[in-house]
């Protein structure tokens, strides 16, 4: 088994060694290849996950797994690599995983923005949302403008503490290391300013500008459902797709249609999320709202983390929203359903519970603050909260620098918690692939009706717990095909009634069942489809049988043309 630490955080070098270590050891499980370029130049590496011996990963319904599509969000790509350490190292010993990649596939995607990972990863790093190419900006002369970084070149950017009279901000009396705000009508106090680590170049001693980023993207607002331009959704880019990270996942989905899941993971809050972005539940189709509550129930019971609707949790007031988001996307144009996971919060490692994901960040007790440090101080040997330490400023003198540790404290889980935070979420995973349509061979027969005539008999059924078209969204925007059956006569035959090919429409899963039978259940066969054609042929051919779904897989069969 390759060697991997689940409580480290790897670079781009390492993770592309680690996958093809993986890749080397399991050629039945596991084909790695590149879907995209970065901006950088940097492969988009993605794993089809499944056992080659029962058929390829793109004849067999699968979920799709990302990670790290911001940059300094990087717990998604450990998601990634322990998700596929379990795959592996469960196949032949774990009897769900086994059955999962023995009829189904994963593709996995560990890191979708690997040149602003480099940046978060770096010896002394830097901080941005998403690439690297500089938007909306062509150029900035970063030295007239607030610059986050690391100034004191120790590996972390933390905050900067500034005495200052008119600051709004002034130390505890619960604690020295925090700051609390200055009272409105207060005077006459010690009072600072707090700013992001960095440098003003060019400082006249009155203004410190607001920090202009060139990378202004947010690959996250690229995807085409709902796109907006820069003025009413920052980070957008120029036009649907632009960023070449986001349009190699667009293509890659767009062109594997036996896609019937999606899962972005992130950080953080600790959270489950769905669409919409943009409008209530009330817009759902119904059973696909159900059918999120109930994948997002077992999520909840598998992963304890609450499951919650991003357009009515998870914003900050109720006019603002993120459009061009990849699980809309997901859902509203390729019709499955999509999930964005928030990796980690240490709020419930503090004991901190009923809080709102977006708007504590505006305003908690300072409670919260003294719980979080007292978890820091106990769990973390002070390392989540920086003491505040003198600092000769380049530009600004003697000031402190200190505060929370952004990267390992808020963005991503401390090291030696990763692992524990990571393993939550494989058997989900597996649960979420196994309920995916799953079209298998029912019955194969012939029946003779005289000299050389045959009845040829093809009936499929869908195995799994969803429908063959996944959500009744793909069926209003018409995204999916039905079954499709054809025969393969032999040399000789010909056929006497029937189609070649013949679509039977979609096959239903067991999912909109009620929750207990009642006076007006039927189970109609529903999930199945019969084909039936009259061949006329030597005695002793082979006919060869064909049914096909996009998204719930295919069956082959053969049949032998002859009497009793």
């Amino acid at each position: 088994m390759p060697e991997v630490n689940f409580n480290q955080y790897y670079r781009y070098a390492a993770i592309a060694k680690i996958l093809q270590d993986y890749a080397d050891q399991f050629p039945n499980l596991i084909d790695l290849h590149s879907i995209g370029k970065s901006y950088e130049g940097r492969d988009i590496w993605v794993l089809a996950v499944t056992n080659t011996a029962t058929g390829d990963a793109t004849e067999k319904p699968a979920l799709w797994i990302d990670g790290n599509i911001h940059a300094t969000e990087l717990a998604p790509s450990s998601v990634c690599l322990h998700l596929l350490h379990t795959l592996v190292k469960g196949y032949g010993n774990d009897p769900n995983i086994t059955r999962c990649l023995d009829t189904r596939a994963f593709y996995i995607c560990p890191r979708v923005n690997p040149d602003g990972a480099e940046l978060a990863l770096a010896d002394s790093p830097q901080f941005i949302r998403s690439g690297t190419r500089p938007y909306p900006y062509d150029s900035l002369d970063k030295n007239e403008f607030l610059s986050e970084e690391d100034i004191d070149e120790d590996g972390r950017i933390l905050m900067m503490r500034i005495p200052d009279e008119h600051g709004a901000w002034k130390i505890s009396p619960a604690d020295p290391r925090l700051m609390v705000r200055r009272e409105p009508t207060e005077v006459g106090g010690q009072y600072y300013r707090l700013l992001p680590e960095g440098r003003i170049d060019h400082y006249d001693g009155v203004l410190i500008p607001p920090q202009l980023n060139q990378e202004g993207l947010d690959f996250n607002r690229n995807f085409p459902f709902l796109w907006r331009q820069e003025s009413e959704q920052p980070g957008a880019g120029p036009y649907p797709t632009s960023e070449s990270e986001v349009r190699s996942v667009v293509g890659f989905m767009t062109t594997h249609p036996n896609i019937t899941g999606a899962i972005a993971f992130h950080t953080m809050s600790g959270v489950l999320l769905r669409p919409y972005s943009h409008q209530s539940d009330e817009k759902f189709p119904i059973d696909d709202l159900r059918t999120y509550q109930v994948i997002g129930e077992k999520g909840t019971e598998l992963t304890e983390y609450p499951a919650a609707s991003i357009f009515s949790d998870f914003r900050s007031d109720n006019t603002s929203y993120a459009s061009g988001a990849f699980d809309d996307w997901a859902y509203e144009h390729q019709g499955v359903f999509a999930w964005t996971v928030e990796v980690w919060t240490p709020l419930r490692y503090a004991g901190i519970r009923d809080y709102h994901y977006v708007d504590w960040f505006r305003e908690h007790p300072l409670e919260d603050d003294l719980a979080l440090l007292r978890w820091s101080d106990e769990e973390l040997g002070g390392k989540g909260y920086i003491d505040w330490y003198a600092f000769e400023h380049p530009e600004l003198g003697k000031i402190e620098l200190g505060g929370w540790d952004e990267m390992y404290f808020w963005r991503n889980p401390p090291h030696h918690l990763l692992e524990k935070e990571i393993q939550r979420f494989p058997q989900w995973l597996v649960w979420h692939l196994l309920i995916s349509p799953r079209l298998e061979l029912y019955q194969a027969s012939v029946k003779p009706l005289g000299k050389e005539t045959y009845r040829v008999r093809f009936v499929v059924h869908n195995t799994g717990w969803l429908p063959t078209y996944v959500t009744q969204k793909a069926l209003q925007q018409k995204l999916v095909r039905g079954c499709i059956c054809s025969i393969s006569l032999p040399e000789g035959a010909t056929l006497e009634t029937g189609k070649i090919q013949e679509d039977v429409g979609q096959l239903e899963g067991r999912a909109y069942q009620p929750s207990a039978p009642t006076w007006y259940v039927t189970d109609i066969t529903k999930e199945r489809a019969k084909v039936e054609w009259i061949v006329r042929a030597p005695s002793g051919g082979v006919a060869a049988l064909e049914a096909r779904h996009n998204r719930a897989g295919v069956v082959r069969t053969e049949v032998v043309l002859q009497a009793d």
